[in-house]
Formats: structure tokens, C-alpha cells, sequence
């Protein structure tokens, strides 16, 4: 079970922006995020949104750096990643 976090490379709102996921679980990633301050809005189905502010913090607590693909593979093993087509 791991919390894993891709660098910050996703231009919104002036900043770049990181996912955090998990590869075992919902509850693991929601327990993770909430232990460390990321509000709950910031959650997408699959995944939170991270500012780059916030990467090194994330590393340091326990998030697993990992590349993007690497995250996006891992996120699809396990079974929780909700394809673009199904997000509404």
C-alpha cells in the first residue's frame, strides 16, 4: 500500500499542479490527504489535486515520487482509476 505523488507539471490557476494517489485504496489516499491538510475539495474521483508549493511537504510525509506514467499505470492496476470518459 503506497500514497504516490507525479511531479508537478499540470499548468491551472498559475501554478503546477501534482496528483496524489493511492494504489490500494480510497480510504488509504483520504487518510493520507487528511492527516496532511489537503482539503477534500481538492479530490477527483480518483486522485487529488496538489499544488507545487506542496510536493516537497507531501515527499517528506510519506508520498512515494513517482513519474507520471508510472502513476497513471499504477493507479490503473489497482483497479481505482476512473477513465476520462467517465467523469462528469
Amino acid at each position: 500500500m503506497t500514497v504516490l505523488i507525479d511531479p508537478p507539471a499540470w499548468p491551472a490557476h498559475g501554478m503546477l499542479w501534482s496528483h496524489l494517489v493511492s494504489d490500494a485504496s480510497l480510504a488509504e489516499l483520504h487518510a493520507f490527504a487528511e492527516a496532511n491538510g489537503v482539503q477534500r475539495r481538492a479530490f477527483d474521483l480518483d486522485h487529488y489535486d496538489v499544488p507545487d508549493r506542496r510536493y516537497d511537504e507531501l515527499v517528506a510525509a510519506g508520498a512515494h515520487p513517482v513519474s507520471g506514467h508510472e502513476l497513471v499505470s499504477r493507479l490503473i492496476a489497482s483497479g481505482l482509476r476512473v477513465r476520462a470518459k467517465d467523469r462528469h
